[in-house]
């Protein structure tokens, strides 16, 4: 298959992630829309190594980081996301004001 055909598809991905995150006020679809971000950047690294070195594995060395970043990003977020729902009893970004004053 051709570059561009794996670009349109990450581009897809990255324009959904950036949608879900502008327009969503759950912040369980924030994190899912970060991760479809992070998977469009994977995609990406994959894509262009592949085209660029087949020979080395560059693109997927960066991706695995990506994925463990990733995957520590999620748990942390939904750790905190967690607390604030025992505490306020909702997931609602709006009514996230525990460091206001």
């Amino acid at each position: 298959m051709q570059l561009q055909y794996f670009l349109l598809l990450a581009a897809a991905l990255f324009c959904i992630g950036i949608y879900g995150l502008v327009t969503s006020r759950n912040a369980i679809r924030v994190l899912m829309s970060i991760e479809l971000l992070l998977n469009s950047v994977n995609l990406n690294l994959m894509a262009f190594s592949n085209y660029l070195d087949p020979q080395n594995i560059r693109g997927q060395v960066f991706a695995v980081f990506v994925i463990s970043i990733a995957a520590a990003e999620a748990a942390v977020g939904l750790a905190i996301v967690l607390s604030i729902y025992r505490n306020r009893d909702t997931v609602d970004m709006e009514q996230f004001n525990l460091l206001k004053w």
